[in-house]
This record gives C-alpha cells, structure tokens and sequence, in this order.
C-alpha cells in the first residue's frame, strides 16, 4: 500500500516560511547540477539564498511534497517589474506539473500585485523550455538563447584585430560606469536584448544593470584585469566595453559585449573578447562561457568565427500588459 506521502499532491508555501536548513537537500542538489549542466559554480548564489531565506527576507515559494522542500521559486521586484531569480526542482519530482505548479503561482502572485507591469526571467535549469504552456500565455513572449562556451586553448592563438586610428583599448575601470551605461543604452536601442531585459533601454537602467554584475555572483565574480574598454581616439570617450568573471575556478564567463553603433564594424567587438579571453586564459581558465539570444545573428557570426560552440539552450521569458 502507497504511504500517504507518496499520493498526496505537491503544495507550495511561502518561502518565507522556512529556514536554510528546510532546504539543504534542495540547494547542494542545484548546485551539483550547475556544475555538471555549465560548469558553473552555484555555490555562491545558494549562500545568498541561504542567507535570505534566515532572514525571512526571500520572496517566493517552496514545492512541498512527502514532508520535505523539493523544489523553489523566488523573485524580486523593482520599480513596476517582477524578476524571476530562480526555480529548480529535485531531479525525483522534475515534472512539466510540478514546475509549472511553482511558475504559475509566481507569474499569478506578482501579476496580481497592482505595482507589477512587467516580469522578466532566464530560468536555465527549467526543463523543457520551448515545449511548454506559459502562465498567462496571452501577456506572455518566449525568447529562445543559447549558452555558449569555447576551449581556451584556441584563445592563444586568436589574431590581434587589425589596428585602426580612431580606437584605442584600455582595462575597465568602475570610474567609467556611467559612460559604459550610455553605451549599453546606445548599442541596445531596438534589440531583441532591449525586449527581454529593459534596464537596457536606458542610461540609468543600464546602470542598474552594470552595478548587479560587479555586487552580485549571479553571473560570476565579476574580475577587472579581464574586462576592458575600446575608446573613441578622437573623444577619449568610451565606445565599447566587455566585462568578464568567472563562474568556478577554472571557468570564466563574459558577462557583458557591446559597441556603440557608430563603432560598428571596425573589429571592435572582437578585439574586447580577444583581449578579455586571452587574459581569462592567462588566469588558468580551461574554457569560457556567454549566451546569446539566437536572433542575434551578428553576435553568433562572430562566436562562431571566434571558437565559440553552443552548449545548450534555454528560454527568456516577459510576462507584460497587465
């Protein structure tokens, strides 16, 4: 006979309502999984849950099932948007009802809240990204994106980009952070990027943007010596940038690419991932990673050309016009 564990249905509850050690079991289990799936090291962003969660200070919901968390979602607000940080469930309850039972009550809670206007989530681990009925479906858009990466041993050999008079290159320096905003706003302006995140429609939210990446472990621990700028000769102002981290200990990771539309088509954007990879290189990192929306055809180009090879594939989400 079935234990009453195994037939009652999964519920969820409100994360708040839990402690680090509720999820123990849950979080070291995602954190295997980002090391297998990208090798990347989760571990830093589990302790960040770890932390909220003692605070009672991480909103979201956990998926209950036989007495114990067996998967979780959690989201921040900001301004009149949502955003999705994360949802994983464990690998003996990965089912399409199960996360969706997780990411509808999320989409339903904070498209309820008369502040929200938009949710935005890059959900990485969700499991079938593409073959799904998104909640809400009508306010919804899916943005397919591909994670990247390349075998550092061909970043040795990659050619410096021909030189040219009106650019020069330098290392990243915080001092150059407004600059660098005007710049992402700039090179974003009616791009897909623009759709799925838009701190990139202007300065000040590309400001945001640039601030998260160098606090946070989201997307790595952010490392200076390996991002730079290419600057107008003529102006001495920024016109293109490349930041880098690294997301485990011989992995980096380029966070950031872009070159102001004016600056196009001078090599430019080659030249900042050139330099960034052969200094993440010299740093003993065995391969690096990026994604990449799959619309963006002139950014595959040139991975492509560069060495980069698609690794898998995951989806964006915009929930908008509520």
């Amino acid at each position: 006979m079935a234990a009453v564990s195994e037939i009652v249905a999964p519920r969820v509850m409100d994360l708040r309502q839990l402690r680090s050690y509720d999820m123990h079991a849950l979080l070291a289990e995602e954190t295997a999984a980002w090391r297998r799936a990208l090798d990347w090291d989760f571990a830093g962003s589990a302790e960040l849950v770890r932390r909220f969660l003692d605070m009672h200070a991480l909103t979201g919901y956990a998926l209950i099932a036989a007495n114990s968390v067996v998967g979780y979602t959690y989201y921040v607000c900001e301004d009149r948007k949502g955003l999705i940080g994360d949802l994983y469930v464990l690998e003996s309850y990965r089912t399409i009802a199960n996360e969706d039972l997780l990411l509808s009550t999320v989409v339903d809670a904070l498209a309820a809240a008369p502040w929200v206007r938009r949710i935005e989530s890059q959900l990485m681990m969700l499991g079938s990204p593409f073959n799904r009925i998104l909640p809400l479906a009508n306010k919804a858009r899916l943005y397919p994106r591909s994670f990247m990466e390349i075998d550092m041993t061909q970043a040795a050999s990659l050619p410096a980009a021909k030189r040219t008079a009106r650019v020069a290159y330098d290392a990243w320096n915080e001092r150059r952070q407004d600059e660098a905003a005007q710049v992402i706003a700039a090179a974003y302006r009616g791009h897909v990027d623009s759709d799925i995140n838009d701190q990139y429609r202007s300065a000040s939210g590309a400001r945001r943007f640039l601030l998260n990446i160098v606090q946070y472990p989201g997307c790595g621990v952010f490392l200076q010596p390996c991002s730079f700028v290419a600057l107008d000769q003529d102006t001495g102002r920024l016109c293109g940038l490349c930041l880098a981290s690294v997301v485990s200990a011989d992995v980096g990771h380029i966070t950031q690419i872009c070159v102001a539309p004016e600056f196009r088509g001078l090599s430019v954007g080659y030249e900042l991932l050139r330099r960034s990879l052969q200094a993440l290189a010299s740093r003993g990192c065995r391969k690096t990673s990026l994604t990449v929306t799959t619309a963006n055809d002139s950014a595959i180009r040139l991975y492509e050309s560069i060495g980069f090879r698609a690794r898998t594939a995951f989806a964006a989400y915009v929930w908008e016009g509520f």
